[in-house]
């Protein structure tokens, strides 16, 4: 179907839209305000697959009345009142819904808010549920993605996942979980999973683990509003501004990470005049306050490694033995195999590509099946002019890779080393 590129109007003054305007628009909403719909929803219904089932039928009503009534000056308000209808109508048909429609009624929900997002963040992160149920319900509930994306995430099958979401929901339904920020005193038993899966939210949005497209700035955003409301909320915790000073200094450099035809470009590369410089600065001084407060933890310590790369004048006057140090402490607070690599990275440009390689297949037993590992093997191989072992490593890497700039990426450095 083609669309007029301007609206019609009708009698009331409301566009009339054909249906892929509309159905953009209701996906537009549906990216932006997922998680403040559902959890202004749950709040009021206290049942997160009752919110859920309304406003499917919401968004379905939607797409029925916006191409001749045009989109409402308020997209997330109008799904969450056509949703609320909707669940009292379902609840009306209940044999014990009467008196409960009555109750509910007299207080309808008020239009979502981020207080309602991070809300829904808090409550998929209650400490009844298991650590990787707390993530996957996360990214549904409040980044809006499907199963099979967050399956893809997980690198779990769809079918296990979708049980994963039930067992979830259910476990939240039995506990009688509300959708709320919790006092005060029970903020930090939910603190480490609530920063965790901020994180995977704007890590989707910032390189999507699945799908045909290579980022989701919508999803990106979304993860940054929410470690910002939730530095807010808990000021003179310092993981909390260290998580947001390191989603704020990687979102200073999103416009050049990408060049024109849509390709990755890697942080050696990036045009550093492009980079957002008051962005940086802001999150400079947010992540110094934190170290103020003498408290490290890893997303202060990864924070101070992004500044690194945020604040020297190119990528040779990298400061790459501070990096390096940053990374040893980091490594002995959250130690993992991936640290580790990222570790090596700097090690190539303090020691030298010869212990760098060292230390990265002293890794193979665990970051085997990694593609980053074989990408970050290829490089070191490249350094030492073993270009056969760097295309063999490369063609790994690119076996493992779902992103679609990542594999363009790979491809393209395999083609160059192909090239006589």
């Amino acid at each position: 179907m083609v669309c007029c590129p301007h609206a019609v109007r009708g009698p009331s003054g409301s566009g009339r839209l054909c249906r892929v305007d509309a159905q953009a628009a209701v996906e537009r909403t549906w990216r932006s305000d997922a998680g403040g719909m559902l959890g202004v929803l749950t709040r009021r219904l206290g049942d997160l697959d009752r919110a859920e089932e309304a406003l499917q039928d919401a968004v379905a009503e939607a797409l029925r009345r916006w191409p001749s009534e045009g989109v409402p000056e308020n997209p997330p308000g109008w799904l969450v009142t056509a949703a609320w209808r909707k669940a009292l109508d379902a609840i009306r048909r209940e044999v014990t819904g009467r008196e409960k429609v009555a109750a509910l009624a007299r207080t309808p929900p008020a239009a979502p808010t981020g207080d309602d997002r991070l809300a829904m963040v808090f409550a998929c992160c209650h400490p009844a549920l298991p650590e990787p149920a707390r993530m996957a319900l996360t990214l549904t509930a409040v980044a809006g993605l499907p199963a099979d994306a967050i399956a893809a995430a997980f690198l779990l099958p769809r079918a296990t996942m979708a049980q994963r979401l039930v067992r979830a929901k259910k476990n939240l339904r039995d506990q009688g979980v509300r959708v709320e920020v919790p006092p005060a005193e029970e903020l930090g038993a939910r603190l480490t999973a609530v920063l965790t899966v901020i994180y995977l939210i704007y890590n989707e949005g910032y390189l999507a683990a699945s799908g045909d497209v290579a980022e989701r700035r919508d999803l990106a955003r979304e993860g940054l509003d929410l470690a910002r409301q939730l530095a807010g909320l808990m000021p003179r915790e310092p993981e909390t501004a260290g998580l947001a000073a390191l989603l704020e200094l990687h979102e200073a450099r999103a416009a050049t990470r990408f060049d024109d035809q849509g390709r990755l470009v890697l942080l050696e590369e990036q045009d550093r005049s492009r980079w957002d410089l008051s962005l940086i600065r802001h999150a400079a001084g947010r992540l110094g306050r934190a170290a103020a407060l003498d408290r490290p933890g890893p997303y202060q310590l990864q924070a101070a490694i992004a500044a690194q790369h945020a604040l020297a004048p190119s990528w040779p006057a990298t400061n790459w033995a501070a990096v390096r140090k940053l990374y040893d402490h980091l490594q002995t607070l959250a130690p993992s195999p991936v640290v580790t690599l990222s570790r090596a990275v700097a090690t190539g440009f303090v020691a030298g590509p010869a212990v760098a390689l060292g230390e990265v297949d002293a890794l193979a037993d665990r970051l085997s099946g990694y593609r980053l590992w074989h990408a970050t093997r290829a490089d070191l191989l490249l350094r030492l002019g073993r270009p056969p072992e760097a295309a063999d490593a490369l063609r790994r890497a690119l076996a493992l890779a779902t992103n679609p700039a990542e594999r363009e990426l790979l491809t393209r450095r395999l083609a160059g080393l192909s090239a006589p």
